[in-house]
């Protein structure tokens, strides 16, 4: 059975990995910090699911990856086929606040995995998540791989565009095989509360304002979170070092989204608007050729049936999801 580790395990993709590659068969070592980023709640319902349902083949650990003789630590008792970086401090409005944190993961944390695998596994391919954010404010839309990613507009961006260089560092100089994929505004069932579709279908449900950034013109690429896993398991058995896009090439409106989400709910919303943040891109939209041609892989979910899957979900687990604390 073929091992493989998932950092931020408990987090939302994470969570999600894990299931995907359980089922497939390979023995899951995950870790995570289990910070109070957002309301820790989810995190722990998450590991209580992996915990319950494949007590076989999955191990949790409560670690830090910034913490580098843990880190160390994991590699020196065992080997790992894969190693899937999904560890981060996310979301952009919330590294205007705590820069620190967010460098001290998403940069120096990449670098402790990376030092590790040099030392004590090289021939383990590293599956880095980054994000749609480095691309910025580009006006070359859909934004494609090859587009220049110079000016971030947020900590969060910048730090994710640092991991990524360290990536290819550690490729160049190691021959450490890279794949390092750039999620596009990912959601679904056990998502974060502090994505706006979490908090407008929650709100909306509780018949509650929502605070809406900007007019709702601002588009995103939203994609559903197993067509995210897809990728990843895809990339598997990838060997170089490639930065591809995983997005629904479909950018819809966040108007639009607070409209899918009325209809399903059946309930209006109570739109509360602000002037929109500087550190807010006003569209994410993904090319993903380079997706289809490298991985065969294509995003299958429409917006409207994955909000509709969420919502089911939400709606079934409302007993506890109604105390979640929301993210401002």
């Amino acid at each position: 059975m073929e091992r493989i580790l998932i950092t931020g395990v408990c987090g939302f993709i994470g969570y999600h990995t894990a299931i995907r590659f359980l089922q497939e068969g390979f023995n899951v070592v995950g870790i995570d910090n289990l910070n109070s980023h957002y309301d820790p709640m989810l995190k722990y319902k998450r590991l209580e699911i992996l915990n319950n349902n494949f007590k076989n083949n999955f191990r949790f650990f409560k670690i830090d990856i910034t913490k580098k003789h843990l880190v160390e630590n994991l590699f020196k008792k065992e080997k790992y086929k894969i190693v899937v970086n999904l560890a981060a401090r996310a979301g952009v409005r919330n590294s205007l606040i705590k820069p620190l944190i967010y460098y001290k993961t998403n940069v120096i944390g990449v670098l402790n995995l990376l030092e590790s695998i040099k030392k004590y596994s090289p021939e383990t391919l590293f599956i880095h998540s980054s994000s749609s954010s480095v691309y910025g404010n580009n006006r070359k839309v859909p934004f494609s791989e090859d587009n220049k990613v110079d000016n971030p507009i947020s900590p969060y961006a910048a730090s994710k565009k640092a991991s990524e260089e360290l990536c290819y560092t550690y490729f160049y100089l190691y021959n450490i095989n890279m794949l390092v994929f750039r999620f596009f505004t990912v959601y679904g069932p056990y998502g974060r509360p502090d994505m706006a579709y979490f908090k407008f279908i929650k709100l909306i449900a509780e018949n509650k304002p929502i605070h809406l950034y900007g007019d709702g013109t601002q588009k995103r690429d939203f994609t559903y979170v197993d067509d995210i896993v897809n990728g990843i398991y895809k990339g598997r058995n990838f060997r170089g070092f490639e930065i591809i896009n995983l997005g629904n090439n479909t950018p819809i409106k966040i108007n639009k989204l607070i409209n899918i989400i009325e209809t399903k709910l059946n309930r209006k919303a109570r739109i509360i608007n602000s002037d929109l943040p500087p550190e807010d891109m006003k569209i994410t939209y993904a090319n993903i050729e380079k997706a289809k041609k490298i991985l065969n892989w294509k995003p299958e979910i429409k917006i409207e049936d994955g909000i509709d899957i969420t919502i089911k979900w939400y709606i079934k687990n409302q007993n506890w999801l109604e105390k979640i604390k929301l993210n401002n």
